[in-house]
């Protein structure tokens, strides 16, 4: 699940909730950072439960029923703390999100696993990390490579999950320390009948102050992986 380079640690699924068949469906996710040093050792492995969609992500999943009864719309609220509105319908002349859109060059909707250095004590607020630690090789910051996207759901039994990650190199010349982790997405509305599309830019929608900080060396790298389970 989580390639060559970590076989030899567990890893697997944590499975403390169990579904009796006459419960609702539920739902966990996972934080799994891995760290290597310099020479590609692991040297640390953190995993948590994350228990933090942010108010956007609560937003767009809200059902068109919502919408369509209340007759309101939704403030999404992007990386910049800009405020979209967003009222989606079953109508040609609404405007609904339209990515992934390979053709527009956004095949996903999934942006980065973006880290920073500090921290936020009401994360369903949260609009943006705290401290975003930037991409690059200058002092403080790390290489983000291109993030992972499964290709399916794994089923097995009764639980289904999928993993996203992303690993961060460091070749800043010192240690970087991180606190906070977060999602960002790419989020773009559409509406066909005037051939207009409009962006949101990125949005947080899911971020977590980490229960202990992780550091990684120069030379090294971090691995983060966000496991979303149901039924786990």
């Amino acid at each position: 699940m989580l390639g060559e380079g970590i076989r030899d640690i567990s890893i697997d699924v944590p499975r403390d909730a169990y579904d009796t068949g006459k419960e609702v469906p539920t739902f966990s996710a996972y934080l799994i950072a891995v760290v290597r040093d310099s020479e590609g050792k692991i040297i640390k492995v953190h995993r948590q439960r994350s228990r933090s969609p942010t108010a956007n992500f609560i937003g767009l999943l809200l059902p068109i029923i919502y919408f369509s009864n209340t007759n309101n719309s939704y403030s999404i609220v992007n990386t910049g703390n800009s405020s979209n509105s967003y009222q989606p319908a079953l109508s040609q002349y609404a405007g609904n999100i339209s990515y992934p859109n390979t053709s527009s060059g956004s095949p996903t909707y999934l942006v980065m696993i973006q880290v920073g250095s500090g921290q936020q004590s009401n994360p369903y607020s949260a609009y943006s990390l705290a401290a975003p630690i930037a991409n690059g090789s200058g002092s403080g910051q790390l290489v983000y490579s291109q993030p992972s996207l499964p290709t399916n759901i794994i089923a097995s039994g009764n639980s289904a999950y999928f993993v996203v990650s992303q690993t961060l190199n460091n070749q800043s010349g010192g240690t970087v320390t991180i606190t906070e982790v977060g999602i960002i997405v790419n989020v773009q509305l559409s509406k066909p009948y005037f051939q207009q599309s409009s962006s949101f830019g990125q949005v947080l929608v899911w971020y977590d102050v980490l229960s202990s900080s992780i550091s990684v060396a120069n030379g090294g790298s971090v691995t983060i992986y966000y496991t979303f389970t149901v039924n786990p």
